[in-house]
């Protein structure tokens, strides 16, 4: 596991070139309106923000103000709305312009930040469970448990995380189109590498056996799905 900073892509959403073997299954970025609501909650602003100017306009009718005053003390929290509601827009259209999510035959890659270019790489061997959310506008989130108690930054990872997972954040894939079909690739693909791994033992140093190293044959676990809550 390691990310690069500032680093130039030969392909968009990698560091580097993959090396000989290794093939790119599948590459994506999130839908925007879904981070948007989602992560930003941009429809809970909204709502906010229709409450307060109802009760400005209810209130004003009850207590008998001319409408002139009534609609004047409409304009400011309707111009704050606008004002924050195109904030967050362009925040989740840049964040999904920034972010490149990669599934290859051995890793996951994920690319992201606005400002400052950050890239993840999850090898298989590292993860032990994928996760799947699906919710309305045809997206969803896939996140990714890892093994060994790894644990990675929340704040670096945020919105690449599942939410309010802070003793142990979780990456994740967040808000991508055709969610199913995507965990399917990722899920065959850890399947496929874990598989080919174990078909090749390995041998690693486990305990000192009257002065010399006894090796013993280990394979890697099978990571699955899981259904995220």
């Amino acid at each position: 596991m390691s990310h690069d900073d500032f680093e130039v892509e030969p392909i968009p959403g990698l560091p580097a070139v993959p090396p000989a073997g290794e093939s790119i299954l599948w590459s994506g970025s999130p839908y925007w309106p879904a981070i948007a609501r989602r992560a930003l909650h941009i429809d809970k602003i909204a709502i906010y923000f229709g409450v307060l100017i109802a009760w400005r306009i209810g209130s004003g009718w009850y207590d008998g103000e001319a409408p002139a005053a009534i609609v004047a003390s409409a304009v400011y929290p309707l111009i704050a709305a606008a004002l924050s509601i195109t904030i967050l827009t362009l925040i989740a259209r840049a964040i999904a312009r920034s972010t490149i999510y990669t599934i290859t035959s051995r890793r996951v890659v994920m690319r992201f930040g606005v400002a400052l270019p950050i890239t993840f790489n999850l090898p298989f061997a590292s993860i032990s469970a994928v996760g799947m959310r699906t919710f309305p506008q045809a997206a969803g989130d896939l996140p990714i448990d890892l093994t060994g108690g790894k644990r990675l930054p929340y704040l670096v990872l945020w919105p690449h995380v599942r939410p309010w997972r802070l003793k142990s954040p979780q990456p994740m894939l967040r808000c991508v189109q055709d969610a199913p079909r995507v965990a399917e690739v990722l899920a065959r693909a850890i399947a496929s590498h874990t598989a080919s791994d174990a078909a090749v033992p390995r041998r690693v140093p486990e305990e000192r056996l009257g002065g010399d190293w006894a090796p013993r044959q280990t394979t890697p676990s099978t990571p699955h799905l899981v259904a995220a809550e």
